[in-house]
């Protein structure tokens, strides 16, 4: 049997298939190469329940946030194939998981838009070009952590209105100028803290100045990222991820600026992921 998974840094989705059908669906931690060591991996794959199917596995399919590089697929395949033993291992970046569960055999661009953000041009098979994302401090434009920015921006300098400002405080007591400060700069996982404020920005995005943070992430995302790739409105842009998914209108709105034709749009890979592999 084939076991696919999608992994992003907190958790991992994992199907087990046979030929036809998908067998089995759980959920581990994820498995970012980055943040993991070899005990931490093979203790949460012992307590999940992939324990008593791991006989049973001869193809691993794992694609992974922080699995660009050959030296961190290198690392996990090695930990994989300590627990699964009769199967050969394949791991992968997630933006290839992207690209196939959008694309199939198909080519096109592929952007994850979740709290951070990541493009490709996909061309059926390989990923043939990748513009770096350059992470939440230096770029991520069109993700969760920039909007996050740019409405915390706005929210201490006074520039929201009176109706955005005060159900904030309502929504977020807890919060002023000080605590938001210390959970950017001193507390941990800030791109996480930004990125957290996604619902709250779509719960106003008819508001004149939430709507304009909206479109100058998403036009921002559009010129560091889909207008560099070459021949870019020939592709359809394929989107996955929760902001790509909850955001869609927006970003089908400003795509029509720069003559991008939207595809599909994807709040999770996996279940296509597992046809891309039943199939191909």
């Amino acid at each position: 049997m084939i076991l696919v998974a999608d992994s992003g840094s907190t958790k991992t989705d994992w199907r087990l298939i046979n030929d036809k059908t998908e067998v089995l669906a759980c959920s581990t931690m994820g498995f970012n190469p980055y943040f993991v060591d070899t005990s931490v991996v093979l203790k949460e794959l012992s307590a999940s329940i992939l324990e008593g199917k791991k006989e049973e596995v001869e193809q691993v399919f794992f694609y992974g946030a922080g699995c660009s590089s050959e030296e961190k697929q290198t690392f996990l395949a090695a930990i994989f194939a300590q627990f699964f033993t009769n199967a050969n291992i394949t791991v992968a970046h997630d933006l290839l998981a992207a690209a196939r569960a959008a694309c199939k055999n198909e080519s096109g661009l592929v952007a994850i838009l979740g709290t951070g953000a990541n493009t490709c041009l996909y061309n059926g098979t390989d990923i043939t070009h990748n513009i770096p994302a350059l992470g939440y401090i230096l770029g991520d434009e069109g993700g969760g952590v920039h909007l996050g920015k740019l409405f915390i921006k706005k929210l201490l300098h006074g520039h929201l209105s009176d109706k955005v400002s005060t159900d904030f405080k309502h929504t977020f007591p807890k919060f002023n100028l000080n605590t938001i400060l210390d959970k950017v700069y001193k507390e941990a996982l800030p791109n996480r803290f930004l990125a957290s404020f996604a619902q709250f920005i779509l719960k106003h995005e008819n508001e004149a100045e939430i709507n304009l943070i909206i479109h100058q992430s998403f036009h921002e995302f559009f010129k560091q990222y889909i207008v560099m790739y070459p021949n870019y409105q020939q592709y359809p842009l394929h989107i996955v991820g929760s902001i790509g998914f909850y955001f869609h209108k927006h970003i089908v709105l400003i795509a029509k600026d720069y003559g991008v034709i939207i595809g599909k749009v994807i709040q999770q890979p996996i279940s296509e992921l597992v046809d891309f592999h039943l199939k191909y």
